[in-house]
């Protein structure tokens, strides 16, 4: 075989078969291939797609070029979830402990944030002594005392997925679903687990912005999942507007205290919940998504929840004195008010801008090798649908950067339309693929 041939033959619109691609990425992995070859490829698939055997000979050769978990001596249903990010989005450090406390063994591997979108690793390295890296035994010892994990993903956990998206991030292929697909399931997949539900948001915040990709990439993904043994539903939800109160990374970690202490935040609480509800149907625990919404609220209001986070942030070095203090969190210097120009109803709150106000105050990052402010980002007071007057504060600043506030004033007031009339509930959950 050779590359150029292979490269040749995808950009003509061709399939590739299982040899070709392992030919040319088992290659690239060992160095026999170059950087612009493989970029051309990348190209190639970008613009002629893949079916879905590709798309899931793909997957699966990322997924084999690196360790995988071994959980077979755990026993359980070994339940996972996977956001393909949003601003606010801090579902999962309160689903994991929730569904531990309701009987799944869950070892979730997530990212870190990059632009607007925050990552759930940041977010919990700001709890004091918090390890987001564990080695295998560890990690079992969590599983079988806790039920639980939350870590980082590992440079040994498909390897080859890091070289591609490394190439994707600087030749303009990030957006090609089948690349998606398999960058996002060939690590979720590595983990050994039996099911797999995935929250695909859709929405001014969102990775994907119109309906119909999301609509795509679930339906994608829910697939290759399903083909390489992994019972996969998908859930879209909406992320026009902020998920909770809170963006940042010590401040979302104190909201899921709030909510595994029972605070009522609807919209947080709502999407939380239906994706806890799918994790136990597809975990073969409770098929009727009700009866399992009201189990879980069970959980929290009688403190399980809340006991679980507390047990999995002490078995990771963390301090669990964070529930009841939570000014062992990182906290900012500055707290600036940020008030309404106008009077009338919030109409809309683009998501994405909120979030890279955020960036901007020192709560994210923009290269992924950046530095971030734990103590920094947005306290909301209001949101769409709130019915606010002249210089009623809309929310709050939390940074140590006076010199950001400028800017990130005026990009949150230009993501915040008022007007006259208020605007259509949206639905929160979407749409369901499985």
């Amino acid at each position: 075989m050779e590359a150029y041939e292979i490269i040749k033959k995808k950009r003509d619109g061709y399939s590739l078969s299982r040899e070709e691609l392992n030919f040319l990425l088992r290659g690239y992995l060992k160095g026999e291939l170059s950087d612009y070859q493989i970029s051309a490829f990348l190209m190639a698939v970008f613009f002629r797609g893949m079916n879905d055997d590709e798309t899931k000979d793909l997957t699966d050769i990322m997924l084999h070029s690196g360790k995988m978990f071994d959980l077979s001596d755990i026993g359980g249903v070994k339940i996972d979830k996977h956001s393909t990010g949003g601003v606010g989005d801090k579902v999962s450090i309160i689903l994991v402990p929730l569904m531990a406390s309701a009987g799944l063994i869950v070892p979730m591997m997530s990212g870190r944030g990059l632009g607007h979108t925050g990552g759930t690793m940041d977010k919990l390295e700001s709890i004091p002594g918090f390890r987001t890296t564990l080695n295998m035994d560890e990690i079992k010892k969590a599983l079988r005392k806790v039920g639980c994990v939350m870590i980082g993903f590992s440079d040994e956990i498909a390897p080859l997925d890091k070289k591609l998206y490394t190439l994707r991030d600087v030749t303009a292929t990030v957006d090609s679903i089948p690349l998606i697909t398999s960058s996002i399931m060939s690590k979720k997949l590595a983990e050994g687990i039996d099911g797999l539900v995935l929250d695909v948001k859709v929405g001014s915040g969102a990775f994907m912005k119109d309906m119909d990709d999301a609509r795509e990439l679930a339906r994608s993904m829910v697939k290759i999942g399903n083909s390489l043994g992994v019972k996969t539903t998908a859930v879209i939800t909406d992320m026009n507007e902020p998920l909770g109160m809170a963006i940042g990374n010590a401040v979302e970690v104190s909201e899921c205290i709030d909510i595994l202490m029972g605070k009522e935040i609807d919209d947080l609480l709502e999407v939380t919940l239906y994706l806890g509800a799918m994790m136990l149907r597809i975990g073969g625990i409770e098929d009727n998504i009700d009866v399992s919404i009201q189990r879980l609220r069970g959980l929290i209001k009688d403190g399980s929840a809340l006991r679980k986070f507390e047990e999995m942030i002490e078995f990771q070095g963390g301090n669990p004195g964070i529930v009841q203090r939570r000014s062992l969190l990182p906290h900012s210097c500055l707290s600036v008010e940020v008030t309404s120009e106008k009077e009338g109803y919030i109409q809309s709150m683009n998501a994405e801008a909120v979030g890279i106000a955020s960036m901007m105050l020192g709560a994210g990052r923009q290269r992924i090798d950046s530095e971030i402010d734990h103590s920094a980002g947005i306290m909301l007071e209001k949101k769409v649908g709130d019915y606010v007057r002249k210089d009623d504060v809309l929310c709050t600043f939390c940074t140590s950067d006076e010199e950001a506030i400028i800017r990130a004033k005026r990009m949150f007031l230009d993501a915040v339309k008022i007007g006259e009339a208020p605007s259509e509930e949206k639905k929160r959950i979407i749409e369901v693929i499985e």
